[in-house]
């Protein structure tokens, strides 16, 4: 059944994540023009409906239950540019897939994107989640949003201060969440701009590969190659698909939890990084696979990708609570050995 505005019952969302369970939409309908998704919201509002954005799906698990809401699947296309003396801006709709983007400012010669490589879903979600990789973060670059306002039903810009951007977070995600849909964003490039080079991991597939003077195209090959051992690139042939990625945050601990992490450990080879205000931020693999848990390992249906600790896999057969229950039980091991707490990655619809 559907509404003249193209309001569907009881979609199965399953199809659209890359996690690939859980259950249907109460209602569903498809934005790919802001009329569209402007009358959406306002169709949920009159009717006391609640409202879910969903993107690309790769940053999602949903309930086996299904959702209760009017969920909108943003399908926003278009890509525009502004070129200044020194720089570039490139708007970007909501809807368009981000590896593409990320491509095409590359082969345009635009730094400030090119580490951003291969991760999957779409433009919307990268400031929500203030994305990054490989030593750079959306954050970086992004000069403005271009959202929907679900109180006042008015489109607004908002500046990078006001979308306040932390590691993976912003006030979309945590602040108001709910409050925003993004429609746009905008993103400033250095035209012929040298790439980012901070991270270890890059370097040296730069170096094992030859390449001693890289280009934004040297670099894209080599975060994609690198995120491809790791299956942090979607590929239907690989056993590891069906994930939503990194499953949990890398922590941000006080200096005095990051040494007791230390002495936790006994070995004194935790992998530690100083962040400015004085925390420390840990690698969440690192912690699990401490915390006993290997590679591959799995529980029945779920279990950890073969490629990367961080990655939870749903396989055949895999239902939502199965996923979660994973979930809860390397995020309890890692309290238990280490005393630190592992935040979820993903959005868990309910």
């Amino acid at each position: 059944m559907s509404t003249p505005l193209g309001v569907r019952e009881g979609v199965a969302l399953a199809p659209y994540t890359t996690m690939g369970v859980g259950g249907p939409a109460r209602w569903f309908v498809e934005a790919t023009d802001e009329g569209t998704l402007h009358q959406a919201v306002a169709w949920a509002h009159a009717r006391g409906v609640a409202l879910r954005i969903l993107g690309g799906g790769s940053n999602v698990v949903v309930a086996d239950g299904g959702v209760d809401a009017l969920v909108v699947h943003i399908g926003l296309r278009g890509v525009s540019t502004r070129e200044m003396r020194d720089a570039v801006d490139v708007t970007a709709a909501a809807g368009e897939p981000w590896d593409d983007l990320v491509a095409r400012t590359v082969a345009h010669g635009w730094a400030g994107l090119e580490c951003l490589s291969g991760i999957p879903g779409f433009v919307g979600a990268t400031p929500l989640q203030n994305v990054g990789a490989y030593g750079q973060e959306v954050s970086d670059t992004v000069v403005a949003v271009r959202a929907l306002d679900t109180r006042s039903g008015d489109t607004v810009t908002l500046s990078p201060e006001q979308c306040g951007f932390a590691y993976r977070d912003s006030a979309f995600k945590s602040r108001e969440p709910g409050r925003y849909v993004v429609v746009a964003v905008t993103y400033r490039l250095r035209p012929g701009g040298a790439p980012t080079l901070g991270y270890a991991d890059v370097a040296r597939d730069l170096t094992a590969r030859g390449v001693m003077a890289p280009t934004l195209s040297d670099v894209r090959t080599s975060v994609i190659a690198i995120r491809r051992t790791k299956s942090m690139v979607l590929d239907p042939r690989d056993p590891n698909r069906r994930s939503c990625g990194s499953f949990f945050t890398n922590p941000i601990v006080s200096s005095a939890v990051a040494d007791d992490v230390v002495r936790r450990a006994t070995d004194g080879t935790v992998p530690r990084w100083p962040q400015a205000d004085g925390s420390v931020k840990l690698s969440a693999a690192w912690l699990i696979e401490r915390a006993g848990f290997r590679r591959g390992q799995r529980d029945g249906v779920v279990g950890l990708s073969t490629a990367h600790a961080l990655a939870v896999v749903a396989h055949d057969g895999a239902r939502a609570a199965d996923v979660l229950a994973f979930a809860r039980r390397l995020q309890a091991s890692v309290a238990e050995r280490f005393g630190v707490s592992l935040a979820l990655e993903p959005a868990v619809w309910a």
